[in-house]
């Protein structure tokens, strides 16, 4: 096929008080006509600012952009080049949109929160197209259609907050296919999405590239992702290509130690790893070999857990919140979140929770925790009933359950350093005689998440996603808590980032004998972490086992569902 997209020996650096950084070291790729190429890498490998640089969103400065060449090819076989580099400013901006369109990774960020979803797409459409606002309305309504948006009518009057994830995503694939492009970037697309709307996102992407003869660049942290819908994949690293090729040679037979990393640290849907691979074992041992849990060693583990009464145990517990409401402000109709579920949970057990977003997981954690209200049912901790209990009568119970949130940095305090987030539990809760102690063992739980003492008077700012996780898993265990709550804690990390925090998690479980209830949409890595699995489905109760007996044998039409969702799986 021929070249519609030629990149040579682009750089990027950023310039800072420190210094420059480089984000890109002198990278080269095409794109052909109608294939999709990924790009696959780690933050911070330079996936993101290649595409951005493409796009000429970076900001200059801080942001210094050299290429030899950045070369856009016609679609219809004329013999006009584009060099965008060479593009002045209004020139670029009748390209973006009509040439090259991208999809970001937040469509919560990428879509303006003050105006209605349909007038952001018809802005895009009369931006590019000479047409007027009814025009403009009914191709909105029809991409809209074309996306699989229900109530399309409904959707183009409501405001983003008002409308799922995959619902957002959707209406930002609309909004790049509006002018009919003939590449489509789409960055991290599907990152925080459950694999089932995940699924829909690709296929629906894949339809559309096919109805149009769309190419694609397409990035990824997730290999299982760009194996489900890549033609041929670049791996990144630290802002240099270290290997390339058609996706399924790259998959089977990598070469560098990099990509065998990335392949490796993806959780298995066929064995439960002593301890999950990570890339930093590949890049020290190229020929790490990661070891299986024996089936005898999960029968002996399983004789160990269950030879006990519960630590939990949850019974018949009904969570509602108004649906609808009368004039009077009062509910007439209401939904169950959660609706009469009940079970155990062992002590130095991982209990897994697992379902699509609305399914009531986190309401249910978040009502073990005593952070929401129930309705009805029983929660009984260690012989206590927690629901009979007063706020005042409860507190105590707080030390033992602890909750670790799914975002990191919107749960801690922008304007506090990271040590002194870690005392404030151990301050409210009067652990130790003096700030000085405190502060000992925060410095000692910092380690312990392996993270340095010199970090202490840091700001959340300054760390990644995985180590604000770490941070956020040493504050939880200042108070010596017996039960984490674990909502989603890994859902938005790379697979490397991930494999570390689930390593990390195992080790702390060995070492303080902790009790985990992991909430999680993605079933591979319940898979890995969990010794039984309760699958939720509109507040429901859908299957609840031993993982490998659910995965081998599902019995639900939506169980089944999930795990054909799964991407990449072998």
């Amino acid at each position: 096929m021929p070249k519609i997209l030629d990149v040579k020996n682009l750089s990027v650096h950023f310039a800072s008080p420190q210094g420059h950084t480089q984000a890109v070291d002198r990278v080269s790729f095409h794109l052909d006509q109608g294939e999709t190429l990924g790009i696959v890498g780690e933050s911070g490998s330079g996936k993101s600012v290649t595409a951005l640089s493409i796009m000429r969103l970076l900001p200059s400065p801080p942001a210094g952009i050299s290429s030899e060449a950045i070369t856009l090819y016609p679609r219809d076989g004329g013999s006009k080049e584009i060099e965008i580099s060479t593009l002045g400013e209004s020139e670029m901006q009748r390209l973006r949109g009509a040439e090259i369109a991208m999809i970001f990774q937040e469509p919560m960020t990428s879509l303006n929160p003050v105006f209605r979803c349909g007038d952001q797409v018809t802005e895009a459409i009369r931006l590019h197209q000479k047409v007027d606002a009814e025009a403009a309305r009914k191709q909105t309504l029809l991409l809209f259609e074309k996306v699989r948006l229900p109530d399309p009518e409904r959707i183009f009057r409501s405001y983003p907050h008002q409308i799922s994830g995959g619902q957002k995503q959707r209406v930002m694939i609309a909004m790049a296919m509006s002018c009919k492009p003939g590449i489509l970037i789409a960055d991290e697309p599907t990152t925080a999405l459950d694999v089932t709307v995940q699924k829909a996102i690709l296929d629906l992407m894949r339809e559309l590239k096919e109805e149009s003869g769309l190419s694609m660049l397409f990035i990824s942290h997730d290999l299982g992702v760009i194996s489900d819908i890549c033609d041929r994949v670049l791996v990144m690293y630290q802002g240099k290509i270290v290997e390339e090729g058609p996706v399924q040679k790259i998959l089977r037979n990598p070469e560098h130690p990099y990509t065998r990393g990335l392949v490796a640290c993806r959780p298995s849907l066929k064995h439960k790893w002593h301890r999950m691979p990570t890339v930093s074992d590949f890049l020290d041992n190229s020929r790490h070999e990661a070891q299986v849990v024996s089936a005898d060693e999960t029968e002996q583990r399983r004789k160990s857990l269950y030879d006990s009464d519960p630590l939990l145990q949850v019974k018949d517990m009904l969570v509602r919140f108004p649906a609808e409401k009368n004039w009077l402000g009062r509910p007439v109709k209401w939904l169950n979140a959660v609706d009469r579920v009940s079970f155990d949970v062992f002590q130095g057990e991982t209990f897994g929770l697992a379902g699509e977003s609305g399914c009531g997981k986190t309401t249910l954690g978040k009502a073990i925790a005593r952070l929401t209200d129930m309705d009805s049912g029983q929660i009984i901790y260690n012989g206590t009933a927690l629901h009979d209990l007063s706020i005042e009568a409860f507190k105590p119970y707080r030390r033992d359950i602890q909750v670790v949130f799914q975002d990191p940095y919107s749960s801690l305090n922008p304007r506090m350093a990271i040590g002194r987030a870690i005392m404030e539990p151990m301050q409210v809760h009067k652990r130790f005689d003096s700030d000085k102690q405190r502060r000992e063992k925060a410095v000692e739980l910092l380690e312990t998440v392996g993270l340095q003492a010199d970090q202490f008077q840091r700001y959340p700012h300054e760390f990644s996603g995985g180590q604000r996780q770490r941070i956020c898993i040493a504050r939880a265990l200042a108070l010596e808590p017996r039960f984490l709550v674990c909502d989603e804690i890994v859902s938005a990390l790379d697979v490397s980032v991930q494999a570390t925090v689930l390593n990390l998690l195992a080790d702390l479980q060995e070492k303080y004998g902790l009790t985990y209830l992991f909430i999680s949409h993605d079933l591979s890595v319940i898979k890995q972490m969990c010794d039984r699995l309760l699958v939720m489905n509109k507040g429901k109760v859908e299957a609840v086992g031993y993982p490998e007996d659910i995965f081998r044998n599902p019995e639900r039409e939506y169980v089944r569902e999930l795990i054909a969702a799964i991407p990449g799986k072998e």
